[in-house]
């Protein structure tokens, strides 16, 4: 399966269960994990982070993602289940 099977390149976004999940919301995800992790960021910037990371959870549960990974990092995996 290639990335056009699941979300064609004129689409921005799918439905899944309900929810709309844009195109680039893994990406997001893992950039944005970058942010909330990096220790000289400073907590303004880290709470930002961590509503944004929020705010894609539910897509990223809705598209299965966390059922075949999981976090190494316990504070992260305990974000993600938090939204399950």
């Amino acid at each position: 399966m290639q990335p056009h099977d699941i979300l064609p390149d004129h689409l921005n976004a799918v439905q899944v269960n309900g929810l709309t999940v844009r195109k680039g919301s893994v990406g997001a995800f893992l950039a944005t994990v970058r942010e909330w992790q990096d220790p000289a960021r400073d907590a303004d910037l880290r709470a930002a982070a961590e509503a944004d990371l929020r705010s894609l959870l539910p897509g990223l549960h809705a598209l299965g993602l966390f059922q075949v990974l999981t976090a190494r990092d316990p504070a992260l995996q305990r974000l993600i289940d938090s939204a399950a």
